[in-house]
């Protein structure tokens, strides 16, 4: 090998020093092997690269109809614990233009609250408790307020529509009356 290299060309010595090892020459036949390979492997990840594509559209028509088919019949649960509730209100009705005892009507209808507000619960709704306690603007709605005494300052006195937490999110606050205490 000549010592006189062209500008930019480097002795074997020179590329042994840098650490590049020596050139494997392959011949004509084991390139076209390895092209044939590579055409292979590359048609074969083509190939599942398209098969993923399509199980992922798949997957998005999938969920979109199982998103739509929660929102049409995700109440349905509830629903189906109400529907009780409902026939105790009609079988009520049917009785109390029959009935005098106004009573046995009244107890009639707390029953079928509790039965209401038993359904409720079980699907996580839950009653805000109000009077007496604390107003809490985050769970009451302040709609008067009136004159009291010193230690109920700041404290609901009347509710005038109840609220309803639905698993511990606020779903509805209740409308309050709050006692300001005023000194004289």
């Amino acid at each position: 090998m000549s010592k006189e290299t062209e500008a930019g060309d480097i002795t074997r010595e020179e590329a042994e020093k840098s650490g590049f090892s020596r050139i494997k020459y392959t011949s004509k036949k084991d390139l076209i092997a390895k092209i044939e390979n590579a055409e292979k492997s590359a048609t074969e990840n083509q190939d599942k690269y398209l098969r993923a594509c399509a199980e992922l559209e798949n997957y998005k028509k999938r969920a979109a109809r199982d998103r739509e088919d929660f929102i049409k019949y995700g109440n349905e649960t509830l629903i189906k614990d109400i529907l009780p509730t409902i026939d105790s209100m009609e079988r009520a009705l049917k009785h109390a233009g029959d009935s005098e005892d106004l009573d046995a009507f009244v107890d009639g209808l707390s029953m079928i609250r509790d039965n209401f507000i038993s359904a409720l619960g079980r699907h996580g709704v839950k009653e805000i408790e109000a009077i007496g306690k604390e107003f809490d603007p985050n769970f009451h709605e302040a709609m008067m307020q009136v004159e009291g005494k010193k230690d109920e300052n700041n404290k609901v006195v009347e509710e005038f529509e109840k609220g309803y937490l639905l698993n511990g999110r606020l779903l509805r606050p209740s409308k309050v009356s709050i006692a300001k205490y005023i000194d004289k």
